[in-house]
């Protein structure tokens, strides 16, 4: 099977790539879908880079946008992975990052998927964001994937609207289309906040995060999404599916933190500051969504996902923990 990979340098686009390597000789998707299958991999890049295995074909199309040309790159390909995108960042610099966002996520994706049913594309897999279901759940109550979507920022409303443009699609025009909504995706060469939180346990700073124990948040290992998303290029019941995914199992701020140090052998050096003290400094400093993050709650239901896929995650928190930190460490060494 040929498949196209967007996003192919990025960080879940280089690791399925390394998966798909290896899958049609190892059968290693835990749905047992793929057991038999081997792939054809075309790596979709803004240009060619040396980060990919020599091995694997690579198509320079530019930026993202309505008017990338991916002919060449979707010539013969049965099935594409759509992991580019803009992502959410936390100090965004564009004048209207409403627009900057749907530029890329929403007419980017929606162009490259039009081209992809023209050139006979069976099933188009979409990798979008827990964000188009919200920003946070209460305990025990976590988000499903029959729940109304209710995206609050901007990268969430594009991730949605992508969504919906791509089922409209998928009507119009007869190819599959499969969307994974994952939270929080940490691994070797994570980046952005979970790549800071490793520094400060690896360095022993105190942290006065050690009374948030009452939250609960949803993550999903690398390795546990690409194993999803691998699922999806081929099985049956994933055509014109949304899916959540996670590890199943869910962390406290101060048991993740926790549990980090211990993958990273360096103990977390948590302080007691109570959780209203948190969020009235952070009321104060203009930070509040800083302290929903670290205090609050978003949980994913995968129960959906787990039935329908008959799927598991193959790795477990601690397994996953243990990657990355070993990244991390690893990276700081050299």
């Amino acid at each position: 099977m040929r498949v196209l990979v967007t996003g192919a340098t990025g960080f879940v686009g280089s690791e399925l790539i390394r998966r798909l390597m290896t899958t049609g000789s190892s059968g290693v998707s835990s749905a047992g879908a793929m057991s038999m299958a081997s792939f054809e991999i075309v790596a979709g890049v803004r240009q060619q880079s040396r980060r990919l295995p020599a091995s694997i074909e690579q198509r320079a199309v530019g930026d993202l946008s309505s008017g990338t040309d991916w002919s060449e790159a979707l010539r013969g390909t049965r099935a594409v992975v759509h992991c580019a995108a803009r992502v959410h960042v936390m100090q965004d610099t564009a004048e209207d990052p409403l627009s900057a966002f749907r530029s890329v996520n929403v007419e980017g994706t929606l162009n490259l998927a039009r081209q992809a049913a023209a050139a006979g594309v069976r099933r188009f897999v979409f990798v979008s964001s827990i964000k188009v279901n919200g920003e946070a759940t209460a305990v025990g109550r976590p988000f499903r994937v029959d729940d109304a979507p209710a995206p609050q920022d901007a990268y969430g409303i594009s991730k949605h609207e992508a969504e919906a443009g791509l089922r409209q699609l998928a009507i119009d025009s007869g190819m599959e289309v499969a969307i994974v909504r994952p939270p929080l995706v940490y691994g070797r060469g994570v980046g952005a906040n979970f790549r800071a939180m490793m520094g400060a346990v690896a360095r022993r700073l105190p942290l006065p995060l050690g009374r948030i124990e009452h939250n609960r948040r949803s993550m999903v290992a690398l390795g546990n999404l690409v194993d999803l998303l691998v699922t999806c290029i081929s099985h049956p019941a994933a055509a014109n599916r949304i899916f959540l995914v996670s590890d199943d199992e869910d962390l406290s701020t101060s048991q993740l933190l926790r549990r980090l140090g211990q993958a990273m052998g360096r103990p977390a050096r948590l302080l007691p500051v109570p959780v209203s003290w948190l969020e009235l400094g952070a009321a104060v400093l203009g930070r509040r969504s800083v302290a929903q993050r670290l205090c609050g709650s978003l949980q994913v239901d995968i129960s959906d996902t787990k039935q329908r896929l008959g799927w598991a995650p193959p790795l477990s928190v601690e397994e996953g923990l243990k990657r990355a930190a070993e990244g991390y460490l690893n990276e700081a060494s050299v």
